[in-house]
């Protein structure tokens, strides 16, 4: 197994190694995966494999049910992920994660992965023993952020003027200030555009265009990760007239 492999499969099967060391015959297991981008990929070529050769198979004593939608609709997603029943949830992203914790403080929860601080989150007691209901990955994302920045710099240097794609504030707010504090350090010009949903993507790369632009961070999150196809393809559309002309 490649790195890679390992570090997608380990958050799935993070809680249920010491299961399949006690399988009650004929008993079906559940899990329950909750996220804000659809990670059917992920789980087909990575997760379920791995939970296979720990002895976990979908159809034979393995149930799992998949919850997917904006970030608006965790509280509702995370209340059915939980009526389900499920022996673990795997949420992928803080506001999935802070939803199933608060529809359960019981029901044991995977963080794969968490873009934020679980402790400041109150998600662990720490990272070596974080106690509680919840394990997993914690991927820093707002320090990601500024390194991105810092990246983006380096590869096109002669760009001064640079826009940042965010979420409407309070979403992404520690990734955006940390892409800013890099870009002025860097005495580079920025630009701030918000997107909280496909609907909003053309419009911004449209004020990207007027603002003159001339390099773009995407801050780290899961519905920008999941509509990546789209914003590349946004990102080297000319202008719209009538968004010009509006």
């Amino acid at each position: 197994m490649d790195r890679r492999q390992f570090l997608v499969a380990v958050p799935c099967g993070a809680l249920l190694p010491s299961l399949a060391s006690a399988q009650e015959p004929g008993r079906v297991y559940r899990i329950a995966v909750i996220s804000p981008a659809e990670a059917a990929v992920g789980l087909r070529n990575f997760q379920l494999p791995e939970l296979a050769r720990l002895g976990f198979v979908v159809g034979r004593n393995l149930t799992l049910t998949t919850h997917f939608g904006p970030p608006a609709r965790m509280p509702e997603l995370a209340r059915q992920a939980i009526a389900t029943k499920p022996d673990v949830v795997v949420a992928v992203s803080t506001v999935a994660i802070l939803a199933v914790k608060e529809a359960s403080s019981t029901v044991p929860i995977v963080m794969s992965f968490i873009g934020e601080d679980p402790i400041a989150k109150g998600l662990a007691v720490s990272l070596a023993r974080p106690g509680g209901s919840a394990t997993g990955v914690a991927m820093m994302a707002a320090q990601l952020d500024g390194k991105r920045t810092g990246l983006l710099h380096e590869f096109v240097p002669a760009a001064r003027r640079i826009a940042i794609l965010t979420g409407r504030p309070p979403r992404h707010a520690e990734g955006a200030e940390e892409a800013l504090r890099v870009a002025r350090e860097l005495r580079l010009e920025t630009d701030m555009f918000y997107a909280d949903e496909p609907a909003d993507y053309v419009a911004a790369f449209a004020g990207m265009r007027m603002a003159r632009s001339e390099a773009l961070v995407i801050i780290s999150a899961p519905d920008f990760f999941r509509d990546a196809a789209l914003l590349s393809r946004l990102a080297l559309e000319p202008i719209r007239e009538v968004l010009i002309q509006g």
